[in-house]
C-alpha cells in the first residue's frame, strides 16, 4: 500500500443529483455526474495500493489504480482510454454496475471510512471523453486473430457487445443478431431513462459498430435462422448471448387480469417504447393511480420509480423478506425512499381482486423470517390473522425471469440444466456444442451487467484461442 504523509481523506465526494421532488416529474437522469474538479478530489482519495485489491472484484480486469492515477493528474483522456482497453460500455457501468459489491468491496479506504467512488469517476472518464469526442483511439485492432475468420454473436446486451467487441479489436468479422429493432438488449429495454439514459446506450453501441462489428436487428434466432444455419452461412464460431428474458409470475388468483404486468412489458413500453411520451410514441400504458410492484431487486425499484413517474399517486413495493435481504442496489433503495415509493416488506401477496376485468385490490399477508432456504436467505412464513388487504388499479409482478426456451429448443445437442439456462463452462463459455460459446444471463440466469460482460471477455478469449486452432 502507498504511503503518504497527508491525512486519508475517509469521506467520498457525494456525486449531485436532482432534487427528490424535482426529479419524480422527469425521465431525466437522477445522478447528475462529478464536475473536474470534483472528479479529481474523489480520485485523489485513492491510496494507489501495490497490489490493487480494487482490481479482483472487477469482472472485465480494468486497471483501476491506473485510471485513477489518471483522474487524478487531470488527464481525462487518458483515463477514458485507459478504461477503454478493458471494457467497451465504460458510460454504462460507471452508472449500473454494482461497484459496491464488486470492485469498491475490496477498497482499503473502505475499512475506516467511504470506499472510493469507482463507478463515478469510470462514469466521469467515459462522460468527458464523449463530451471531447475523443474515444475512439483505443478501436485500433491489434488484427491478432485468424483472418478471414467470421464470428456471430446473438444477443446485443452486455454479454453480446463485450465479445463482439474484443474479437473485433483483435480483427475478427463479427455479427451481432439481435432479435428487437434496437441494439442495447437489457440497456435498452429493462433500465429506465432516469438511471440510464438511451443515448448513452445508443453512443456505445456506435462506438462497438466503430469497431468494426456489424448489427442486424429484427433478427430472431432459433426462429428466422438457427444455429445451425449459421454456421451453414460460414461462420465459424457463435456466442450466444440471449439474456434470461422469460417473464416468471406468483402463481396466484387473479394474475390474468388486465392491469397486471410482468416487469419484462411494463419496461419495456417504457423504456424501449417510450410509452411515457404517449402519444408521440404509439405505445400507451395505463397509468395507474395506485401501483403495487412486487419484488425486491433492481428491476422491482425500477419499475415502482418509473409508475412513479407515470402520475401514480402512491405506489407499494410489495417485497416477501425484509430490507436487508433485498438485492436491489443501495443507492437505488435510497431513490426510491427520497422519492416516497411505499415499501411493504415482510409482505406476501396471496390473491389479485378484479372488477369488471380489471386489477382493483391485492389480498396480503404479512410474515416472519424462518430458516435458510436453498436461496440461502431466511425463508418467509405466513402469520396467521394477519391478512389486508391494498386498494390498487395496476400491479406489476417483478419476482424474477426464466431462459426463454425457443433458441434452446432449436439447436440440437446444446445442453441445458434442469432450469432451462445453457451449460456452459465458467471460465471459456464453451458448451456442449463445438463452436458454440454462451455467457451472461442465459448461463447464470438474472444477474448484472458487468457480470455479462465479464462473461462475455472470457469468452471472447477462449473464441480467439479456439479459432487460432482451426485449419
Amino acid at each position: 500500500m502507498a504511503k503518504s504523509g497527508k491525512k486519508k481523506i475517509l469521506k467520498c465526494v457525494q456525486m449531485p443529483e436532482q432534487a427528490p421532488g424535482a426529479r419524480i416529474k422527469n425521465f431525466d437522469e437522477v445522478t447528475l455526474g462529478y464536475s473536474p474538479e470534483q472528479a479529481i478530489r474523489e480520485a485523489s482519495r485513492c491510496l494507489q495500493c501495490k497490489d490493487s485489491p480494487c482490481g479482483r472484484g472487477c469482472p472485465v480486469e480494468i486497471d483501476i489504480p491506473a485510471f485513477v492515477k489518471c483522474i487524478r493528474e487531470g488527464d481525462f483522456i487518458g483515463a477514458a482510454y485507459k478504461i477503454k482497453e478493458k471494457n467497451c460500455l465504460p458510460a454504462i457501468c460507471g452508472r449500473v454496475c454494482p461497484q459496491e459489491n464488486q470492485c469498491e468491496r475490496f477498497c482499503v479506504l473502505g475499512k475506516k471510512g467511504d470506499p472510493l467512488n469507482i463507478g463515478g469517476l469510470e462514469r466521469f472518464a467515459a462522460d468527458y471523453g464523449r463530451a471531447q469526442n475523443r474515444l475512439d483511439e483505443p478501436s485500433r485492432p491489434n488484427l491478432t486473430g485468424q483472418a478471414g475468420k467470421k464470428v456471430a454473436v446473438i444477443g446485443s446486451g452486455p454479454a453480446g457487445l463485450t465479445v463482439a467487441g474484443d474479437l473485433a479489436r483483435l480483427g475478427y468479422e463479427v455479427t451481432i443478431f439481435e432479435g428487437l429493432h434496437k441494439p442495447g438488449g437489457v440497456l435498452v429495454y429493462g433500465i429506465p431513462e432516469f438511471r440510464l439514459p438511451k443515448d448513452i446506450v445508443q453512443f456505445e453501441v456506435d462506438y462497438v459498430r466503430r469497431l468494426g462489428v456489424e448489427i442486424r436487428t429484427n433478427v430472431l434466432i432459433g426462429k428466422l435462422f438457427t444455429v445451425d444455419e449459421l454456421f451453414e452461412q460460414g461462420y465459424h464460431a457463435i456466442f450466444v448471448g440471449v439474456g434470461a428474458g422469460l417473464p416468471l409470475f406468483m402463481g396466484i388468483p387473479g394474475e390474468n387480469l388486465n392491469g397486471v404486468y410482468s416487469a419484462n412489458e411494463f419496461l419495456t413500453r417504457g423504456n424501449l417504447m417510450k410509452s411515457y411520451l404517449f402519444p408521440e410514441y404509439d405505445t400507451p400504458i395505463k397509468r395507474g393511480k395506485k401501483v403495487a410492484v412486487v419484488g425486491g431487486g433492481n428491476v422491482a425499484v425500477d419499475a415502482a420509480r418509473m409508475a412513479l413517474r407515470l402520475r401514480a399517486d402512491e405506489v407499494y413495493l410489495v417485497y416477501r423478506r425484509s430490507e436487508v435481504e433485498m438485492p436491489a442496489r443501495a443507492e437505488e433503495i435510497r431513490h426510491a425512499k427520497e422519492e416516497g415509493i411505499n415499501f411493504k416488506v415482510l409482505t406476501l401477496p396471496v390473491r389479485l381482486l378484479g372488477k369488471d376485468g380489471w386489477v382493483c385490490g391485492m389480498e396480503c399477508v404479512r410474515v416472519e423470517l424462518g430458516r435458510v432456504d436453498e436461496s440461502g436467505r431466511r425463508r418467509p412464513i405466513p402469520i396467521e390473522g394477519s391478512e389486508f388487504t391494498l386498494d390498487v388499479d395496476v400491479v406489476v409482478v417483478a419476482i424474477g425471469t426464466g431462459a426463454n426456451p425457443l433458441l434452446p429448443g432449436t439447436t440440437p445437442g446444446l445442453e441445458l440444466d434442469e432450469r432451462g439456462y445453457i451449460v456452459a463452462d465458467e471460465e471459456t463459455g464453451r458448451t456442449s456444442r463445438e463452436g458454440v460459446f454462451a455467457g451472461g444471463d442465459i448461463v447464470t440466469g438474472a444477474a448484472t451487467v458487468i457480470s455479462a460482460m465479464g462473461a462475455g471477455t472470457k469468452a471472447a478469449r477462449a473464441i480467439d484461442e479456439y479459432l487460432k486452432k482451426q485449419v
